[in-house]
């Protein structure tokens, strides 16, 4: 039995991308779960989260209950830190974007990426990984977000792979450096509760967009240093628009709704999909 599932955010209308991830999600497993990602509460709208549903009981796709909201797991987040932070493997970093794209550039000799982030973006020079003890209870009122000492858990687990397309890929696990696993406001960052989610939910296979491939990195090490179940992935194209762009909720020309609106039906959503 393969269990899979599709998990948007509610921070607007579902477009032709989500359409023909949750479409491959329910064609790749035997049992299919719907997430809700709504940890963002200043974009999150209920008006998102039930024009989700319908927009997938639109396209027949159904799904098993109860569904998972993230806004209610932020226990299950904070015991997933607690571990983290028991075996010495989280900071507070104190940085603004500001002060993090300053010290990038003065240090002249940052990876070729183009803003902060990873693959897509430079990653955090550390700033913060060397405060003493007394340097940071001296700032502890101060805003800050939890990261993770990715070269120490690297150390920690070994070496690591995945399993994509049934293909064995060796874990970079410094592809996205020190990545932000909290901060204030925010019980838990994309990262972290991916992985805490899929293991409860008991999801084996992850089918999502390619562009998230290089994500899978940084997670295969957090369920490694959660003694969390590894699941096979499944990567997918990505649908384009005329121009060649990856879909946005921002284009509402290619919302599902707009497109119920004008009279499209859902087989010829599929066909469109080449489903």
């Amino acid at each position: 039995m393969t269990v899979t599932r599709f998990a948007p955010s509610p921070t607007g209308f579902l477009h032709l991308g989500h359409a023909f991830a949750a479409l491959m999600a329910q064609r790749s497993g035997t049992r299919f779960l719907l997430r809700i990602e709504d940890l963002d509460a200043a974009r999150s709208r209920p008006e998102f989260t039930s024009a989700i549903f319908e927009d997938l009981s639109w396209l027949g796709l159904s799904w098993e209950t109860p569904l998972l909201f993230q806004s209610a797991r932020g226990a299950a987040y904070g015991a997933a830190l607690e571990i983290l932070g028991a075996r010495g493997l989280t900071y507070p970093c104190f940085c603004t974007r500001a002060e993090i794209a300053a010290e990038i550039s003065r240090a002249g000799d940052a990876p070729p990426y183009v803003a902060v982030g990873g693959p897509d973006g430079h990653l955090y020079p550390g700033t913060c990984r060397h405060l003493s003890e007394d340097e940071r209870a001296a700032r502890k009122d101060q805003s800050f977000a939890l990261r993770l000492d990715a070269a120490r858990a690297a150390e920690l687990v070994g070496p690591l792979s995945f399993l994509e397309h049934d293909a064995e890929i060796a874990v970079d696990p410094l592809l996205f450096g020190d990545i932000v696993l909290a901060r204030k406001g925010l019980p838990a960052a994309y990262h972290l509760a991916v992985v805490v989610d899929d293991a409860f939910q008991g999801v084996d296979l992850v089918t999502r967009g390619e562009d998230l491939l290089p994500a899978t990195h940084v997670q295969r090490l957090l369920q490694a240093l959660l003694d969390l179940p590894e699941p096979a992935y499944a990567h997918h194209r990505l649908i384009l628009d005329s121009s060649g762009r990856k879909f946005s909720k921002r284009d509402n020309a290619a919302t599902l709704a707009a497109m119920r609106r004008a009279g499209v039906t859902p087989a010829e959503v599929k066909s469109l999909l080449e489903l």
